[in-house]
């Protein structure tokens, strides 16, 4: 069967740079879009196009009628028109690499699957008026954008040559579990937000029946057994190795992540602490998953 790819194939071939630039641009891509949406969030922008998928009946772009919230939602929503064309591309340059690699390219396409779900889910969020469970899903569906994008960038990140340092099992098993309790703090993360006071509109849109001082406490016992873990891997890695760099990285990321979040708790909930803290999550879950990747490939390499 014929593909337009088919047919350019040794007409034209990209190199590895192009690979490495289009695969970056993704990964920075889903990061801002975690941004614009706690952008919307704290701007009580989530309903500021009332209608999906065109902003409001019969426009699908913002009247001045709806203001800045308008604005703010429909410039969120173009972000997402961003992050196809740069995967679009990361899909066309990975396809047509003079050596191939279709490994690279299956996680391409993982990545445009994931980013059409993850609008449906944007739809359903405004057309459920911003039901806190919705918006829960929806940014659980932009991490799981960020770890298609993750695992992308660690394949091209290793076209170089670079092999991972042998480990024990336990690393390998230590980096399961740091990827399945850094999932269950962004989950845990969402019941915070969905009980606190920003619910993505200025209207009475109801939250999460849950008391958020508990929920809060829960979220920062799961952050300690993170860190903890994580601790535990930077000290039994190689020192210089793959694995030592990745875990202290995220260490940083974590400690940041810790202070931002004590500040919001501690001062109100400021809307421009809110975004940042929820940068650092992003910023932490592609830290746990290149983590436990390398956990992953070390442990393959001792028992080859």
């Amino acid at each position: 069967m014929r593909t337009p790819f088919t047919m350019l194939e040794g007409r034209i071939g990209f190199g590895q740079r192009w690979l490495r630039w289009a695969a970056g641009a993704v990964l920075v891509t889903s990061v801002l879009i975690v941004v614009g949406g706690g952008v919307v969030r704290v701007t009580g922008s989530g309903l500021g196009c009332p209608d999906w998928p065109t902003c409001e009946a019969g426009s699908l772009a913002p009247t001045p009628e709806l203001g800045v919230h308008g604005v703010i939602e429909f410039t969120n929503r173009m972000l997402t028109d961003v992050l196809c064309v740069v995967v679009g591309a990361l899909i066309i340059v990975a396809r047509l690499q003079r050596v191939p690699r279709p490994r690279i390219t299956r996680w391409a396409w993982a990545q445009f699957w994931v980013v059409v779900l993850n609008a449906v889910v944007g739809g359903l969020t405004v057309l459920a008026r911003l039901s806190p469970y919705v918006v829960a899903a929806h940014f659980l569906a932009a991490m799981l954008l960020l770890t298609a994008a993750t695992v992308a960038w660690d394949l091209v990140s290793r076209l170089d040559g670079t092999a991972p340092e042998p480990a024990m099992g336990r690393i390998s098993f230590s980096g399961r579990v740091l990827l399945a309790g850094s999932a269950v703090l962004l989950i845990v993360g969402t019941a915070v937000t969905g009980t606190g006071p920003h619910a993505g509109d200025s209207s009475g849109v109801r939250r999460m029946p849950f008391d958020w001082l508990a929920v809060t406490w829960v979220h920062s016992l799961v952050a300690v057994a993170v860190v903890g873990v994580t601790a535990m891997l930077w000290r039994s890695a190689r020192p210089g190795g793959g694995l030592r760099t990745r875990s202290a990285w995220l260490l940083v990321a974590l400690a940041a992540q810790g202070v931002i979040g004590i500040v919001q708790a501690v001062i109100g909930l400021p809307a421009a602490v809110v975004v940042a803290h929820m940068c650092g999550a992003a910023l932490v879950w592609i830290g746990a998953v290149r983590v436990a990747l390398e956990t992953g490939r070390a442990a393959a390499v001792s028992a080859g």
